[in-house]
């Protein structure tokens, strides 16, 4: 089963929408951008989850170009399971979150026109997962552009797989079935394609995400 990841929360009713609906892990954003909380008010966001009643969702904090020390101390405060990569992710910054943070870490990769082979596979080195989300000039994110699956998918079988992939890009209800066909990811990530507006999530759309996930690629 393909896991969801539910991203850019701004607010506990939404977050207790997407653990109602099982997704696996409710993330929100330190790194920037419109949907930036701070880490006490990311922490009432994510407690939101737990409100659900089914198993609580793992906690994803989402960091930009922050350093280690600041990284694990929101973390702390907002009370994180997963710390997701966008900024510095090299070999000694993983090292240092690895002595002050007990979950799991996650190096984000954006692919654009030029990506080599192999680039996917050799990010997955000291951490627990690899999320690959396009490339974007002047964002952190992937703004709603979705990757080219079918290339992600043919690199991803010549030059090795990571152990874990996470799928995020320009996903929504109406192609996330289409990418986990072609791509066969581990978990997938969206954000604005189950919005209304900037931040706010449309829980039709977060129903429709989670089927349609659930459906696969058929």
């Amino acid at each position: 089963m393909v896991e969801v990841k539910i991203c850019g929360l701004t607010r506990a009713e939404d977050a207790a929408v997407a653990g109602a609906l099982g997704a696996a892990f409710v993330g929100v954003v330190f790194a920037g951008g419109p949907r930036r909380l701070a880490p006490a008010a990311a922490r009432l966001v994510l407690d939101g989850a737990r409100a659900a009643g089914a198993a609580a969702p793992r906690r994803v904090g989402v960091f930009g170009d922050q350093g280690a020390a600041e990284i694990a101390d929101v973390a702390a405060v907002a009370g994180l399971d997963v710390l997701q990569l966008h900024g510095t992710s090299d070999a000694a910054t993983v090292a240092a979150l690895r002595r002050a943070f007990r979950g799991e870490i996650w190096r984000v990769v954006r692919l654009g026109p030029g990506a080599q082979p192999g680039v996917v596979r050799d990010a997955a080195a000291g951490v627990d997962a690899v999320l690959v989300d396009a490339l974007v000039q002047g964002t952190l994110g992937g703004a709603g552009v979705t990757v080219d699956w079918t290339w992600l998918a043919s690199t991803l079988n010549a030059a090795g797989r990571p152990a874990r992939l996470v799928l995020a890009g320009g996903l929504r209800p109406e192609n996330v079935h289409t990418a986990v066909g072609v791509v066969a990811p581990d978990a997938v990530d969206v954000s604005s394609g189950i919005e209304s507006s900037v931040g706010i999530k449309d829980h039709a759309k977060m129903r429709a995400f989670v089927e349609a996930v659930a459906r696969g690629g058929r």
